[in-house]
């Protein structure tokens, strides 16, 4: 497992209870709205927290903040053929800027879009453009007690259902999420992406894979796929990848950065296209949404990724909190994925209804208990869909110790301590765009019934 030797500190400080009480209610039961100095162990998302290395640091002095033809710009290029295996890049600003640019190029109003299982952001561009996202998962994927070791696939069938149903002239778009975030950070198999590409080839759709985790992903393709075992992260990754008529990437994660993302394409009217509506919304298709600096930091990244000693570790990481919560008796979602531990919020608040959120209550006590953020992925932030009542704690990158977790442990075992007095929640204030909502709603504690004086 690869150490780290620290070279800047940041202070934290863990807020009393009532400081805790207080700013949860002012922030309407939303840990969104939370400010960070009110937070101990921010577990809200791996995109974007996480501590770069002294190679990326180093970088950063040699950005040339050119408009048009940035050296910096050039690196970026090579580092994402190099790693990736595709020539033409269109940075943007993060990811959702590089959703904006692909989906905004290929996806039109009447539209059907299929995917293993749909992010938020994701999500909201496809309708955005007036398409309509259609998630296709494995079986067994929103279970989070089933066996599997690629619970992340994308279900060709259902896929075939739909176009049964809908024609396949409708739908233009095929997206493969790995790993599968909303399926809790599930892998998928190589084998299964071979499967989705000739899908999406017989139907004439056009085949992305969002590669947001993507060497995550390809560390488990090693452990796990027969016939993978020999092979290097970079070469899984190479071939994974490669089946793709384009990707899309949050340099937030798998970049190992702290802004960034873009898209890539080896298909020269897809990039024309991409790199237009990149002028429109992001910049210069030399520098997109980003700063000369950041992309030099994110040319590092994308490489450091796929280093066998950065991956190892990262999922031992991941792996070891997942194993302290379950011998702690926590009902968490296995196997576990590659950046985060997800909590089965249904089994540890049984007696909160679906309608009154548990997952977000969940996240409301964790809180309370520790100033611990982690975030829900269930029924508050995916309305009107099936999903599981999970609750996400994501590790940031080469950034917490085993202290931490530990802290962590201690406050979710506290909270399934006492469990039948916590309360379920309701909506008092929500955004227009309801795939959106869990980032800015507002909740209050459902108040229990005053008793019948009759």
């Amino acid at each position: 497992m690869v150490s780290y030797r620290t070279k800047v500190a940041e202070p934290i400080r863990l807020p009393s209870r009532v400081e805790r009480e207080r700013a949860l209610e002012a922030a309407g039961y939303n840990v969104f709205n939370l400010a960070s100095a009110d937070v101990y162990v921010d577990l809200l998302t791996d995109s974007g927290t996480g501590a770069m290395s002294d190679a990326q640091w180093a970088a950063l002095q040699r950005g040339d903040e050119s408009y048009a033809g940035s050296r910096s710009f050039d690196r970026l290029e090579r580092a994402v053929a190099d790693v990736m295996r595709f020539p033409h890049v269109v940075p943007a600003h993060q990811g959702r800027g590089a959703e904006n640019v692909l989906y905004g190029s290929i996806v039109e109003d009447g539209d059907v879009v299929l995917n293993n299982t749909h992010f938020d952001t994701t999500r909201a561009h496809v309708t955005n453009q007036g398409a309509d996202p259609v998630d296709c998962p494995v079986s067994g994927a929103r279970e989070p007690d089933a066996d599997g070791r690629f619970k992340g696939n994308f279900s060709t069938d259902r896929a075939r259902e739909v176009v049964s149903d809908v024609g396949a002239d409708v739908v233009s778009t095929v997206v493969l999420t790995i790993t599968n975030n909303s399926a809790a950070g599930q892998p998928v198999s190589v084998q299964n992406t071979r499967e989705v590409a000739q899908f999406a080839r017989e139907i004439d759709a056009t085949f992305v894979i969002d590669a947001c985790r993507f060497a995550e992903n390809a560390y488990f393709v090693k452990r796990d796929e027969p016939g993978f075992e020999d092979a290097s992260i970079a070469d899984i990754a190479r071939e994974q990848l490669g089946y793709a008529d384009a990707i899309v990437m949050s340099g937030k994660k798998d970049g190992l950065v702290n802004v960034g993302g873009f898209v890539a394409t080896d298909d020269e009217s897809l990039f024309d296209r991409c790199k237009h509506r990149a002028i429109l919304y992001e910049g210069f298709p030399t520098y997109g949404g980003m700063a000369g600096r950041d992309m030099e930091a994110l040319a590092v990244g994308v490489r450091e990724a796929v280093t066998e000693s950065y991956i190892s570790g990262r999922i031992d990481q991941v792996r070891q909190l997942g194993e302290s919560l379950a011998e702690a008796g926590v009902p968490v979602y296995e196997p576990f994925g590659g950046h985060a531990v997800y909590l089965d919020a249904a089994s540890l608040l049984p007696h909160i209804s679906h309608e009154s959120f548990p997952g977000q209550a969940l996240v409301c006590e964790l809180y309370l208990e520790g100033a611990v953020r982690g975030v829900e992925l269930g029924s508050f932030a995916f309305p009107d869909t099936d999903r599981p009542e999970l609750v996400r704690l994501a590790v940031p990158r080469r950034t917490y110790g085993a202290e931490h977790f530990d802290h962590v442990v201690e406050a979710a075992t506290a909270v399934m301590d006492r469990r039948e007095s916590v309360s379920g929640l309701t909506l008092a204030s929500e955004p227009p765009i309801p795939e959106l909502r869990h980032f800015t709603a507002e909740l209050e504690p459902v108040r229990a019934s005053a008793p019948s004086t009759e």
